[in-house]
């Protein structure tokens, strides 16, 4: 969890990978080649600065990063069926399922949720559900609970602040935790930390938007935010704590990209080409 003295730590900006063929996820494969098992994406509401209809919400999603559907096992298994292999171990879940209960325990996190679809997926999931139980019962003081996932995204899309802390499984856990963090306010507001035995790896929780390029209006909160959470992993807290009071001035001041700009609340527009050329 804490910074270890010979750990390599850096800063990534989004990756664009192409959609339906081309090369491998870069994201991913760097992930893997560094072993950074723990991907970690804390989601908070900025209310009143920034307008949400969760003003209370304050959860840390911790998802598995190498296995599941992203080891990116796939095959033609006929001219007209082809097949994608979940790779769910337990010597993997048990990682993740533990750094999930560590990171509660040294963040005073009162409760660890569990996600995952094993009425249906009974052996994979199942495996990911029993490790939790059997982990779960090593941390008495910390609650914990199990929620299959469907129903358990529905409900922390209508009140995530009934969650704290929310371990699950490598696709579940980047699916639910853009849309936690889309539900603050906007996904561009997130970073996530990659965390492994050696390595730490630092990022945005979003893509790299091509879509918004060239544009001017890109929110740059996640990278920041990214790179206050590796601050706060190599021990410098101090200068951390200066860039993100500074980040929050500028929210609370009202000065906000497209994505959370709303009459009433925002007073100026910034990072957009109508602004750069009044200035």
């Amino acid at each position: 969890m804490g910074y270890r003295q010979k750990e390599q730590n850096f800063l990534k900006a989004p990756i664009t990978t192409p959609q339906g063929g081309g090369y491998k996820s870069l994201n991913v494969t760097t992930r893997k080649f560094l072993g950074l098992y723990s991907n970690v994406r804390p989601c908070m509401s900025l209310h009143p600065f920034v307008s949400t209809k969760h003003p209370v919400m304050d959860i840390v999603i911790v998802r598995e990063n190498e296995e599941d559907l992203y080891a990116g096992i796939e095959h033609q298994q006929t001219d007209e069926v082809v097949q994608c292999l979940k790779l769910i171990s337990r010597p993997g879940c048990e990682k993740i399922v533990r750094y999930a209960f560590e990171y509660a325990k040294q963040q005073n996190r009162k409760k660890v949720t569990c996600f995952t679809k094993d009425n249906i997926m009974k052996q994979t999931d199942g495996l990911f559900h029993q490790v939790f139980d059997e982990i779960a019962k090593e941390y008495p003081e910390i609650e914990n609970e199990h929620w299959i996932i469907d129903i358990g995204a529905a409900k922390m899309a209508d009140t995530p602040e009934a969650f704290d802390v929310i371990v699950m499984p490598n696709l579940y856990g980047d699916v639910l935790s853009d849309v936690a963090a889309q539900i603050t306010g906007s996904v561009g507001l997130a970073g996530s930390a990659n965390i492994g035995e050696e390595c730490s790896m630092f990022e945005a929780i979003h893509g790299s938007a091509p879509r918004r390029a060239g544009q001017n209006v890109a929110n740059p909160s996640g990278l920041l935010q990214g790179a206050i959470m590796m601050l706060n992993h190599i021990g410098q807290t101090d200068i951390a704590e200066k860039v993100q009071n500074a980040w929050l001035k500028t929210l609370e001041d009202g000065t906000h990209t497209y994505d959370i700009f709303k009459e009433g609340i925002s007073k100026q527009k910034s990072w957009n080409q109508k602004s750069l050329q009044k200035q």
